[in-house]
């Protein structure tokens, strides 16, 4: 059996209904203190900032503010996101449960491993009962707010078996030069790994983002000049798996 590390906002948990209303609360609260300028907020622009420990989304979402601004806005954000949920606006997505259940009954051990903070990680497990499914639980807050791929190679030594991450939307690569990234991309591909490359110019940073083009086909798309990686989805949810060797290339 493997385990299974699941990433828990915008996976198993419908963070947007919670996350879009008090963003825009938060946003209008700085706007009309004076520190923004006031302006309307797509759902997908605030559901990009998912993905982000919240000390790191406000270091890149404003970073010309005040660090005592930024930090007054994080808690008024989360304050904001606990109270929603302790009143019943947030959701599991459909399936989640039915999904982790049959998970679990096959035997694999299920891992939490998310950016969010101790007190909305320990609030979720009382909301939404994750205990009975989740075997062990880590939060970036606990790690002082490292990357969670950091996170994950100090606990992966911890459990026996093979790990299947389920969910996130980062894949892990190292920038290497020219010839030894070929050399690497030729590995993998002879190995019958999925593989690219990635031209990055000094001084610049690249994202891939994987998308599933044609399932039947087993195709995946990605953006121009980016690498894709094969993506698992398992029935009932919006989680996947994605395992990928990504070698980057720099002039």
């Amino acid at each position: 059996m493997a385990n299974l590390v699941f990433d828990y906002d915008g996976t198993l948990h419908n963070s947007m209904l919670t996350y879009a209303p008090a963003f825009r609360d938060t946003m209008k609260w700085l706007s009309d203190s004076g520190y923004i300028a006031d302006r309307e907020y797509s759902d997908k622009e605030i559901s990009y900032w998912l993905g982000f420990n919240s000390t790191d989304m406000w270091g890149n979402f404003h970073p010309e503010l005040d660090i005592t601004i930024r930090e007054t806005a994080r808690k008024k954000l989360g304050e904001n996101m606990a109270h929603r949920l302790d009143s019943g606006e947030g959701a599991l997505y459909t399936g989640a449960e039915e999904m982790l259940t049959a998970l679990k009954n096959a035997g694999h051990t299920i891992i939490f491993l998310s950016n969010c903070r101790v007190h909305y990680m320990e609030r979720a497990k009382r909301l939404f009962g994750l205990d009975k499914w989740f075997d062990h639980f880590y939060c970036c807050e606990e790690f002082d707010f490292i990357p969670k791929y950091e996170i994950f190679r100090r606990f992966a030594p911890n459990h026996k078996g093979e790990y299947i991450i389920i969910g996130d939307r980062f894949i892990e690569g190292d920038i290497k030069e020219r010839q030894q990234a070929r050399v690497l991309y030729e590995q993998a591909a002879a190995s019958g790994q999925r593989a690219g490359l990635v031209r990055v110019g000094g001084g610049e940073q690249t994202r891939a983002e994987v998308r599933r083009a044609d399932p039947a086909a087993g195709a995946y798309r990605c953006a121009p000049g980016h690498s894709a990686s094969p993506t698992r989805t398992f029935p009932g949810s919006r989680a996947s798996a994605a395992v990928a060797r990504l070698a980057v290339i720099y002039d």
